[in-house]
């Protein structure tokens, strides 16, 4: 590249001005088939036609090659810049320099083992660093893409895979063709920077023609295949019985299309109803559908057959006799091993028929059928009775031992917990062979480890709010089982400095950032079970019920006011499904102290003259009584990297019964009660396009609405309002300074306020945003974000009968153009156990902006439309 900017860099001035972008712009110049050998080409584009009832992403997916990577950054581009700076001859000869250096040095050290472990150490990370740049090319080109070079014996395994998938969906007739067209495109970009780099033509173009491959997938499917169901051969006519009363749960209906993947499914849902009917020994490979396509024209005669094990044998059932759950496995060899029981450990078979006695014995206990074994019982065995969905004289089921260990392993109690099966040996008498055999028994074993009973957390770090960087410890302390009966006790201490922007502007007032105090406290008790005064948990334990019941004490110190919230919950949690979970919250009370400076006091006071605003009596003293319920469903895991659904609905009562004692409680403690409902809900979905990438949309919306007066005024407690802007809502925006609606907050002096939170009744808001992998474990995003918050019970002037704020009441007929919509960029470092995420967004559309200057994009980088950066822990959703 030298050579080149040298020799045309009277002709680089423009570009000059670009910096950076430029020497981008430059490498996109240059052609990728200098990376290509002679005969080699570039595929180009993959092309699949003639797909009409098959699963065409499937198809693309089973594709051997693909093109490069363009969207969102160009893989090739990336890899061809850092190619022009890679040199393998240089690598080589530093790969040599650092062996003959380090062996240099390791002699010197001579017979010092430390100083020789230190030195080889140095020489393989140098060494592995050197190789990897040699084997995959340096930073720049690892970051890209190396140029996919066309292949006809991967096209050739394309067609013979993707024909295959046909079949196996039902399309038997089916064929696949691929043709690969040779061809050379010059884009408009290449032709224009042709014109700043006129000189001779290029002696190869002529041989660079037809350098780029187009492959496209001709697929002909054919009529499909359909079922035609024959009654299926079961010679045990207990496994018969079974599987005929289970005939309505079938995967496979006549006249559907043959699935090998459904049948797959099919086997398995038999597998499973034997099991949970008492076969313990039952093997899918028993199990065979037959398909005959000879019967008629397009039509699968399908068969089940499920083989006994053996000839002249059936399937045998079997029982539980007895339970045992070892409550502290792995126990007694640690009390042996502390006891110096060498004589085990020696080997010898006398030395194995000798065994010193610890003095120790396991206590067993029986508790509702079950056998408890322990040195020593520290768990409640009532409790973990209930949780043991296993009882003797029950029939073998693969449902209820999987529900259990579920059951057990929500606990939090033990390390591991497994269930197992020990078969009985029959009495001499038993007949185990023929087509009826006799009943056998198994003796269930649940072995868990207990876990350490105290466990401390550790969190530090620092966040970026408002320019501005904040260091932040969060500690938690856990104890397991503090009573005995597999309870968790947590206290939680946090401390902070964060960066906010002034709450409410004043006159004359810049924007600014300040460092608040926060201090907080939590403790919690959580208990396995329903705490109610009647006996349900036997019937719920499938459910894993739960009881919390939680404190938490906040304080905020801003140079605007002192805030301190206190709260008392109490929650009924259960779980319909390993994804699904409910929480009943029958008591929640809630403590609000605030301490406003005059001035900011003075500010609420102007906002409740001119607009009409009750947010003064949000920082007044008040006490909040509510009760709520709460479904969350949660399909994926903490990276999020499946195809998954979440979906959280939540409602809240408050201030229900507050005319019984509102009047009594202000005049003694100067408290405050307001009554509100409160609706929200949260909906998002990912999907999985690639393991690498990742498409995910939001829609989150709420409202919240004063059920009577106080004092003439509909009033929603503060912490209850909803607000829109930040990290995990709209990224352009600075947090809560969004709306409400299409009004623009004004400063005495008519300019635009930015300052001042804007709380709001109604929240719509919704994002959109595409993940991929940049390099390593460096991931990127591309996302767009949308929506606003609206009043409900706007005050209007007794006069003209005017709203105070314009435009910020919700109306069915406008609110659609008053979505505020922006966009940005992403980088994320996902290092699996955590998560840090940097967003820059820029605003698109501002509805509450002042009229003509809406469309924010064209003050890109202003006062007006500054770019925001927002740094966090996790994904904004």
């Amino acid at each position: 590249m030298k050579p080149l900017l040298s020799t045309y860099s009277s002709k680089l001035r423009a570009l000059r001005r670009l910096g950076p972008l430029g020497v981008l712009l430059l490498a996109a110049a240059c052609s990728p088939f200098k990376l290509l050998r002679p005969g080699q080409r570039l595929l180009s584009r993959v092309e699949i036609k003639g797909v009409e009832q098959a699963d065409k992403e499937r198809l693309t997916a089973l594709a051997q090659q693909k093109p490069n990577t363009r969207f969102p950054l160009p893989k090739l581009a990336i890899y061809q810049l850092g190619y022009n700076f890679y040199d393998s001859v240089r690598i080589k000869n530093k790969l040599r320099d650092i062996q003959a250096s380090y062996a240099a040095k390791m002699k010197a050290a001579g017979t010092d083992s430390a100083e020789l472990g230190k030195l080889l150490a140095r020489r393989e990370r140098k060494v592995t660093r050197k190789q990897l740049a040699l084997d995959k090319g340096n930073a720049i080109m690892r970051l890209g893409e190396a140029p996919v070079v066309y292949d006809t014996t991967l096209t050739r395994r394309t067609v013979e895979q993707m024909t295959t998938f046909l079949h196996s969906q039902g399309f038997f007739r089916a064929t696949v063709t691929a043709t690969d067209t040779a061809r050379y495109r010059h884009s408009r970009f290449l032709k224009l920077m042709g014109k700043v780099f006129n000189g001779k033509p290029d002696s190869l173009d002529l041989a660079k023609l037809y350098r780029r491959a187009t492959v496209t997938y001709a697929i002909t499917e054919g009529p499909p295949f359909l079922y035609r169901l024959q009654e299926p051969s079961i010679p045990d006519s207990g496994v018969a019985a079974v599987v005929r009363q289970a005939k309505a749960a079938s995967l496979i209906h006549e006249n559907e299309r043959y699935n090998e993947e459904i049948i797959g499914q099919e086997r398995t849902r038999l597998e499973t109803l034997l099991k949970n009917a008492g076969y313990f020994d039952f093997r899918p490979q028993f199990i065979t559908l037959e398909a005959d396509t000879s019967y008629e024209k397009f039509t699968v005669r399908l068969r089940t057959f499920i083989a006994n094990p053996g000839p002249a044998q059936g399937h045998r059932k079997y029982t539980i006799r007895q339970v045992r759950f070892v409550t502290d496995a792995g126990i007694g060899r640690t009390l042996r091993n502390a006891a110096g029981d060498t004589l085990r450990r020696a080997g010898t078979p006398g030395a194995l028929r000798a065994r010193p006695n610890l003095g120790l014995r396991t206590d067993t206990t029986v508790t509702d059928s079950v056998h408890f074994a322990a040195y020593q019982q520290k768990y409640s065995t009532s409790l973990l009775a209930r949780k043991v969905l296993v009882r003797p004289g029950q029939l073998y089921n693969l449902t209820r031992t999987q529900q259990t260990q579920r059951l057990l392993s929500d606990l939090d109690m033990f390390r591991f917990s497994t269930v197992s099966y020990r078969k009985v040996p029959d009495p001499p008498a038993a007949d185990s062979a023929g087509l009826h055999p006799t009943t056998g028994e198994l003796n269930a074993v649940i072995n868990a480890s207990p876990a350490p009973k105290f466990a401390i957390n550790d969190e530090f770090g620092a966040t970026f709010v408002a320019n501005l960087a904040g260091p932040f410890l969060n500690l938690r302390l856990k104890t397991r089982n503090p009573f005995g009966g597999a309870e968790v006790l947590e206290f939680g201490v946090r401390a902070g400095l964060e960066g906010q922007l002034v709450r409410v502007a004043t006159e004359n007032q810049t924007q600014q950032s300040v460092l608040t105090k926060q201090l907080g406290a939590t403790a919690s008790l959580t208990l396995p079970q329903f705490l109610v005064p009647f006996r349900t948990n036997h019937f719920l334990t499938k459910y894993n019920p739960k009881t919390r019941f939680t404190l938490s004490e906040t304080y905020v110190d801003r140079p605007e006011y002192t805030r301190s919230n206190f709260e008392f919950a109490f929650d009924y949690i259960w779980q319909r499904s390993a994804f699904h979970q409910y929480v009943f919250s029958p008591v929640v009370l809630t403590l609000v102290n605030s301490d406003p400076s005059p001035a900011f006091a003075q500010r609420l006071e102007d906002l409740k003259v001119t607009e009409g605003s009750s947010l003064y009596r949000s920082f007044n003293k008040q006490i909040e009584p509510s009760f709520g319920f709460t479904s969350l469903y949660n399909s994926n895991d903490f990276n999020q990297t499946r195809n998954a659904q979440y979906l959280r609905l939540a409602v809240e009562f408050g201030g229900l019964t507050r005319s019984l004692y509102r009047q009594p409680l202000f005049d003694a403690t100067n408290l405050n009660v307001y009554d509100f409902a409160r609706l929200s809900a949260d909906y998002r979905r990912y999907y999985r396009l690639t393991p690498q990438t990742y498409f995910v949309w939001r829609l989150n919306g709420g409202v919240v609405h004063a059920i009577t007066r106080t004092e003439g005024d509909y009033v929603v407690p503060y912490d209850k309002s909803f607000f829109a802007g930040g990290s995990t809502s709209l990224r352009a925006w600075q947090p809560r300074r969004l709306g409400p609606g299409g009004y623009t907050p004004l400063l005495p002096d008519n300019t635009r306020d930015y300052l001042t939170e804007q709380p709001g009744e109604l929240l719509l808001e919704g994002s959109a945003e595409y993940r991929f992998p940049i390099y390593s474990f460096i991931k990127g995003a591309v996302f767009t974000d949308f929506g606003n918050v609206w009043g409900l019970q706007e005050k209007k002037d007794p006069i003209t009968h005017e709203y105070f704020r314009e435009n910020a009441q919700f109306q069915l007929d406008r609110f659609y153009r008053q979505l505020a919509l922006d966009t940005g960029l992403g980088i994320r470092f996902d290092f699996t156990f955590l998560i840090l995420r940097l967003d820059l967004a820029t605003k698109i559309y501002d509805p509450t902006a002042l009229s003509g200057k809406r469309w924010a994009l064209r003050y890109f980088d202003s006062s007006a439309n500054p770019i925001a950066f927002n740094l966090g822990i996790g994904y904004p959703f």
